[in-house]
């Protein structure tokens, strides 16, 4: 079965494969060429030596003083330089170390050729055995020549100690898998945070095409990177916007489109009424009116004809109000300042709120524009929401209303804020109100304030219950001004 390898963990795989491979690489290059350099410092230290001591032996040679030159060898020799073999003209020994003198092969033999020129040399590598330690030596010969002269007065061998070398090159060896380790873990503590860096917003995008597609369009990707990466989300996040625009753009339509046909309902429901009640309503109102005109009826059968007629009345207000509102008025509209058409709303109302004894305070902004709209409607609009503020608080209570500007889809908007401080709206009707027939007063037939809503519609504004601090209700209604016809 194959593992799912995710996007972060394949990225820090390759980046450790990568920069394994690259170390490695560095090392084993540096590493050669150390251990070149080192080799030949050794080397040239060797030869060094080795003219040295020819130099310093030349005289012995020249004088053919054996005794002198095997007191020099002695002399010489230390922990690096483990031997020395002087060799005549003819490539036999002379003097030489006493611990080379039991390895015939290294002691009698000269490695240089008889026609061998002043800077001749012979360098090579071997072991070297006496009782007890077996160490590995770079073997040095030189030729000897006099000063001025052509003719080869003999050589000298050396064997140095390479132990040394060995050691240094560990010690590079062991310094370079340091520095190569640090920098493998440095790379992959680097990889694996901007492993993190990469792999989060598209983890992140993946979770908000997941919440997406569980009808969650209001999510976003927070992303302040200015990469590939900010820019997708950025480009996601005004996808989202879209889809979120389109969506309720969409259920706005649909709930256009369901009341136009609760209004077309309605409207039918509304005209059978009207030509199936109405006339035989009249003819009842005509003979009660005459009944309760006789002078022949005591006082309790006029008070039973008077709650007849009032009855009668309230049938015909809902009949009105049930035609008024399925009916598709005209509007006659035309510029109005919005505190004009308040104050005669107020007037109206006045007797209202004085009797329950209802304070009602009204602030407008002083530069709020105009509206173009067809005043009377508007004013029907506020008549409603007034009165049912006033019948919502208690004797002694406060409405109050604030009128000012605000922007809504790139233009101004004349707002109007209808508060109280009565019992409330409960939240979860805050949109059933504007429905047809949805009350939640007794003697109400709840179409006041879907009459308002169709009429603010009209308009190309909105009306809405919003969230109030403290007990009450507080209705906002959005007119368009002047500036945004």
């Amino acid at each position: 079965m194959r593992v799912a390898l995710s996007l972060r963990a394949r990225y820090t795989i390759w980046i450790v494969l990568i920069l394994t491979g690259l170390v490695t690489s560095i090392l084993f290059v540096v590493q050669r060429r150390e251990v070149r350099m080192i080799t030949e410092e050794t080397k040239n230290r060797g030869v060094l030596t080795a003219r040295f001591i020819a130099n310093l032996n030349l005289r012995a040679m020249l004088l053919w003083d054996i005794e002198t030159l095997q007191s020099n060898v002695e002399e010489q020799i230390d922990d690096n330089l483990v031997y020395i073999v002087f060799y005549d003209r003819f490539g036999r020994p002379l003097a030489g170390s006493r611990d080379i003198r039991g390895d015939r092969d290294i002691f009698e033999n000269s490695r240089l050729s008889p026609d061998a020129g002043p800077d001749a040399m012979h360098v090579e590598s071997g072991m070297f055995h006496v009782p007890g330690r077996s160490s590995r030596v770079l073997e040095i010969e030189i030729p000897i020549f006099a000063p001025e002269s052509a003719t080869r007065w003999g050589s000298v061998k050396t064997g140095h100690m390479l132990e040394d070398m060995h050691r240094e090159v560990r010690n590079v060896s062991r310094i370079l898998l340091g520095l190569g380790l640090a920098g493998l873990a440095v790379g992959l503590l680097a990889s694996f945070l901007l492993g993190r860096r990469i792999a989060r917003p598209i983890r992140n995008l993946v979770d908000g095409t997941q919440k997406i597609a569980r009808g969650d369009f209001s999510h976003t990707i927070e992303s302040d990177s200015r990469d590939e990466i900010g820019e997708l989300a950025r480009s996601f996040n005004g996808m989202t916007r879209d889809l979120l625009d389109m969506r309720e753009r969409m259920a706005e339509a649909n709930r256009k489109l369901v009341q136009a046909e609760k209004l077309a309902s309605i409207g039918r429901l509304a005209a059978t009424i009207a030509h199936e009640i109405r006339n035989p309503l009249t003819s009842v109102n005509l003979n009660i009116q005459k009944v309760g005109g006789s002078e022949n009826l005591d006082e309790v059968e006029k008070e039973h004809i008077a709650l007849c007629r009032d009855g009668i009345d309230q049938i015909e207000k809902f009949i009105r109000e049930m035609l008024d509102f399925t009916r598709a008025a005209d509007l006659n509209c035309d510029l109005f300042p919005v505190p004009q058409i308040l104050e005669s709303s107020r007037k109206i109302l006045e007797g209202v709120f004085q009797k329950k004894n209802v304070r009602l305070d009204v602030k407008a902004a002083p530069d709020l524009p105009p509206v173009f709209v067809d005043a009377d409607k508007i004013r029907q609009v506020l008549l409603n929401v007034l009165r049912n503020a006033c019948e919502a608080v208690e004797p002694g209570g406060k409405v109050a209303v604030v009128m000012d500007t605000n922007a809504s889809s790139g233009r101004p908007m004349a707002r109007i804020r209808i508060s109280d401080n009565g019992s409330g709206i409960p939240e979860k009707d805050w949109e059933n109100i504007f429905e047809p027939f949805f009350t939640t007063k007794a003697s109400g037939v709840g179409l006041g304030l879907a009459h308002a809503r169709k009429i603010i519609a009209q308009h190309g504004g909105t009306i809405r219950v919003l969230k109030k601090q403290g007990k009450g209700s507080l209705f906002e209604i959005r007119l368009p001004c002047e500036e945004g016809r």
